[in-house]
This record gives C-alpha cells, sequence and structure tokens, in this order.
C-alpha cells in the first residue's frame, strides 16, 4: 500500500513536473529543463511507461537521453537556452517599461538564471 501511493505522488510530480516546463516554454520565468529533469528522476523511480515516453520525445528526448547518461548538456544548446532566456526577459523588461522595481527583479532573475545554465557541465566533446 505504501509503495502504490509513492507511486502515485512521484508519477503526480512528474506529470506536474512536465506540465511546468511546458508552460516554461512560452513563460520566461519558469524554467524548462530544471521541470522536465525532475520528471524524468520522478518517472524513473515510478513509471518506465512514462520515463520512456519522455525520453524518447522527438524534441526534449535527446537532451534528456544525454542528461541521464551523462549528466551533461552540449554547448548548443546551452547556447539556445541562454538566447531565449534573454529574449523572453528582454520582452518582460519591455512591457514592464516604467515598473523599474520590476524590471530590475527581471534583470537579476535572469541573470541568475544564465549564470546556473552557463555552470552546467558540457561533454568532453562539444563537436555536435
Amino acid at each position: 500500500m505504501r509503495q502504490k501511493i509513492k507511486q502515485y505522488l512521484l508519477i503526480s510530480l512528474g506529470w506536474l513536473a512536465v506540465l511546468l516546463g511546458a508552460i516554461g516554454i512560452v513563460l520566461p520565468l519558469l524554467p524548462t529543463t530544471p521541470f522536465l529533469i525532475l520528471a524524468l528522476a520522478c518517472f524513473s523511480q515510478s513509471s518506465p511507461r512514462f520515463h520512456k515516453i519522455l525520453l524518447n520525445n522527438k524534441w526534449l528526448g535527446p537532451p534528456l537521453q544525454e542528461w541521464e547518461k551523462t549528466h551533461t548538456i552540449r554547448r548548443r544548446i546551452k547556447y539556445r537556452v541562454m538566447m531565449l532566456i534573454i529574449i523572453s526577459f528582454g520582452v518582460s523588461i519591455a512591457i514592464l517599461s516604467g515598473r523599474h522595481g520590476l524590471q530590475l527583479m527581471l534583470v537579476f532573475l535572469g541573470l541568475f538564471v544564465l549564470l546556473l545554465v552557463a555552470r552546467l557541465k558540457e561533454p568532453e566533446d562539444n563537436s555536435k
């Protein structure tokens, strides 16, 4: 009984993380990658089927497979993520013109997220 409850909780948390990751594709304040890595971890402990679905996804699967094997992210993907962060935070800051406190908060939050992404390890072979 206790094992089933744990399994259902992990599956629920995994799908919540997938949902938040999907929302994070559109909203600049929600980072997509950490949520998908969390979902991958939850599914690996609770549902081999959902774990496989996430790993075999056309768009999200290859980076997640690489993360699962080596805990690294290719430089090209890091640059894409950083560019999306800069664009989405830039747009958000522009929309909030005149609200200097919120703009400043977004600048610092964006810099923090950029720093986190920049610190992710890259594989030894970065030719891809």
